[in-house]
């Protein structure tokens, strides 16, 4: 009886390691494709969990592990809000955007830079890699200009400006910053902080600093991770792959709309600047990110110049 357990034991274990041994082959040409490219990967919000956070950990650096270059850039926009609850600091939004005063940018530099950043380097560095945690500010990686917006006054329909505070975008990305810790091994972590030409801090969108480094680096594949599915049409069903002409009707149809519409703009001017596609990805299914990269069929949409 016992020899026939182990028996058993044995045939289930090698049952097992040649499953293993499958799915690392089918893996093979992916890894190939991938080999030495860059991949900018956007970690954030919803999608930043205990449970999500361990996998991303894991994700990264197998990624790294198998000649991928990946540069981490993270939001948190959620805990930004429930740190100046805390604080008693009101939070003021306009179309969407969070209008930044001095007390709100201090918030905000101590969340992004002094917690959420050094939060995920020492995730990645508990998984088995070398990470190193950086913002905008750092050798001018992100140079910024404040973000101008424009509104229409209901009453006399004329457009004016509106002061969003210490809000900016991207006028810069130094990519030599980033080229020089991935010669040295390292993961790069980014903090979307920049820094003006006067060395004023700015709170930048952490999807659009994830698209302006994309772009800067020529990554091959630029991902943002969210918490939902991946872009779906008007029966509520993912789709797959779009190019640049169907992303932008699905915007002015309507299909695309909401939160979703900033992210699609992103990719959009990703791919523009030379980015071979950028992938919109549910983060809160576990390694998803080895599922887009390293299968056939992928996950999420793919968005593709043609």
């Amino acid at each position: 009886m016992a020899f026939s357990d182990d028996l058993g034991g044995n045939l289930r274990s090698l049952a097992r390691w040649r499953s293993t041994a499958r799915v690392l082959v089918e893996a093979l040409p992916f890894i190939l494709k991938y080999d030495q490219k860059v991949v900018v990967v956007k970690f954030g919000g919803n999608a930043m969990d205990e449970n999500s956070s361990h996998d991303f950990s894991q994700d990264i650096v197998l990624m790294k592990q198998t000649g991928i270059e990946p540069v981490v850039v993270h939001g948190g926009g959620p805990q930004i809000g429930a740190m100046l609850k805390k604080l008693e600091i009101p939070s003021q939004f306009i179309d969407g955007l969070r209008v930044t005063d001095e007390a709100t940018m201090d918030v905000v530099e101590m969340v992004l830079i002094g917690s959420i950043n050094k939060h995920i380097v020492t995730g990645i560095n508990r998984a088995g890699g070398h990470a190193v945690g950086l913002s905008g500010t750092d050798s001018n990686l992100v140079v910024a200009k404040k973000l101008e917006r424009m509104k229409v006054d209901p009453e006399t329909h004329e457009s004016k400006p509106i002061d969003l505070g210490f809000v900016g975008e991207p006028d810069v990305v130094n990519p030599e910053v980033l080229r020089t810790f991935i010669k040295s091994d390292l993961v790069p972590v980014i903090a979307p902080v920049g820094v003006g030409r006067q060395g004023e801090s700015y709170n930048i969108n952490a999807d659009t600093v994830a698209g302006a480094v994309a772009g800067a680096m020529r990554a091959e594949r630029l991902i943002l991770l969210t918490d939902v599915e991946g872009v779906l049409d008007k029966d509520g069903k993912l789709i797959p792959r779009l190019t640049l002409s169907e992303a932008r009707t699905l915007i002015a149809d309507g299909t695309i709309k909401g939160g979703m519409i900033p992210k699609i703009e992103t990719a959009i001017e990703a791919v523009e600047s030379g980015v071979k596609a950028a992938v919109i990805l549910d983060g809160r299914i576990p390694h998803v990110l080895l599922l887009e990269l390293f299968t056939e069929h992928g996950a999420g949409t793919l968005i593709t110049a043609e």
